[in-house]
């Protein structure tokens, strides 16, 4: 578990780093508008592909249940599909992108310089579209046969190629918001063929092996994604609500949630590495057809889900504090922040489950299960617990993103138990 857990650790934390590093390139010009364009224009980027996330969810459980199958030719087939998928909706993201943009300008106020630069951004990164779209269709690959040391090498590379560009283009050449942008697509596409690389040579991919294109395959996986894609945009339209609603209460609570949420990264760190864990073994056993060692892997994952959970209470209890001084010195958003902290304490307790079981219902493909448990803690839990709680003001909010984690894991462990998914008998999941 750990060898596939372990590196996708790292990539979690390596990411960020080198992230920040690149924000300190542009942000160490002398103009701040350079900075902001780049902001604005990554997050409306970043979004579009954070939604797309879909591509490595489906094709991770898909390898990995042919991979456990010991089935080269499907997984060959598989990742035919979810390649010509991927590159077919990265171009229709490049062809739609002025929809995208006025779509942008719809929700972010920009005017003057900072529009035309943040536009300029945005426009050279969707050509990077058809190569993001492909790298989660790699990482998906990668981890579903088990070469996690391969993906962590794809996330780290990618990143660290988006450095070097930015330090030629943005210092050498002096090409600003425009350096920034053509560093990051030169960065994906390099990913893509990276990726391709590593999967060419664990597949064995030779040109006469792949399959012939089929409307029916891809009607088939268009299917998987969706409801996938269904579920991630109602997961982030609640975590959305933690800074739109609290933005109704006064900058300071937004401030102060935005500093907590970040612990919610801290947690995935740990926890989304047990869960990449989860996909792939699983995965791996309903393709041997071998439900007890299904059931097993459910064993192992969640007992190390649970004891991240409990060091992370304990961090987050002993050093919160220490934490929250760290990500922002403003005294009125500290203290803001220490007052609700005992929300983010309990957090992981509460929301382990809900990672790991999306882990396991990736594993077994189980796409419908995913959408359903999601749509069920969404409005079934977190709005009616949001609306009835308003007058609390954001401990209302907190509380109902508490019982949206619960609600999740507790949905998930029901459905995973009616429909026994573990037992590999149903035709639909």
């Amino acid at each position: 578990m750990f060898a596939i857990a372990l590196p996708m650790v790292i990539s979690n934390i390596a990411a960020p780093l080198l992230g920040l590093v690149d924000t300190a390139i542009i942000g160490h010009l002398p103009e701040a508008i350079y900075l902001s364009a780049v902001a604005l224009g990554a997050m409306a980027v970043s979004f579009v592909y954070l939604l797309a996330v879909f591509l490595r969810m489906s094709t991770t459980g898909l390898i990995a249940q042919a991979f456990g199958a010991n089935d080269k030719a499907a997984q060959r087939q598989i990742f035919f599909d979810a390649t010509l998928f991927a590159l077919l909706l990265g171009v229709l993201v490049l062809i739609f992108s002025p929809l995208l943009l006025q779509l942008v300008w719809q929700l972010v106020d920009a005017k003057g310089e900072l529009r035309h630069l943040t536009e300029r951004y945005i426009q050279i990164r969707f050509f990077g579209a058809p190569a993001a779209m492909l790298t989660l269709v790699m990482l998906g690959v990668l981890l579903g046969i088990q070469k996690a040391k391969h993906a962590m090498v794809l996330v780290i590379t990618t990143n660290a190629v988006n450095v070097v560009g930015d330090i030629i283009l943005i210092i050498g050449l002096d090409m600003n918001v425009t350096g920034a942008a053509i560093a990051t697509v030169v960065a994906e596409w390099v990913s893509a063929l990276l990726g391709l690389y590593f999967v060419s040579k664990h597949l064995q991919l030779r040109w006469r092996m792949l399959p012939k294109a089929s409307a029916a395959r891809l009607q088939a996986m268009f299917s998987l994604n969706r409801d996938i894609f269904v579920r991630s945009v109602l997961l982030h339209a609640c975590m959305a609500m933690m800074t739109a609603w609290a933005s109704y209460q006064g900058q300071i609570f937004v401030a102060a949630n935005a500093v907590l949420l970040q612990f919610l990264t801290l947690i995935s760190l740990g926890l989304d590495g047990v869960a990449y864990s989860a996909e792939a073994l699983i995965g791996e056993a309903k393709g041997q057809g071998n439900e007890q060692s299904a059931r097993v892997w459910l064993r192992v994952c969640l007992f190390w889900s649970g004891l991240f959970a409990m060091a992370y209470a304990t961090v987050f209890a002993l050093f919160g504090v220490h934490i929250i001084h760290l990500i922002t010195d403003i005294p009125d958003v500290v203290a803001t922040a220490v007052e609700f902290l005992p929300w983010v304490i309990v957090l992981p307790l509460l929301a382990h489950w809900s990672y790991l079981f999306d882990g396991v219902f990736i594993g077994l493909s189980a796409r419908r299960a995913m959408r359903n448990t999601m749509a069920i803690a969404a409005f079934g839990v977190y709005l009616p617990v949001w609306w009835l709680t308003k007058d609390w003001g954001n401990h209302g909010l907190w509380l109902a993103l508490s019982c949206f984690m619960v609600g999740r894991g507790v949905a998930q462990a029901w459905v995973l138990k009616r429909y026994r998914l573990l037992s590999f008998n149903t035709a639909d999941s």
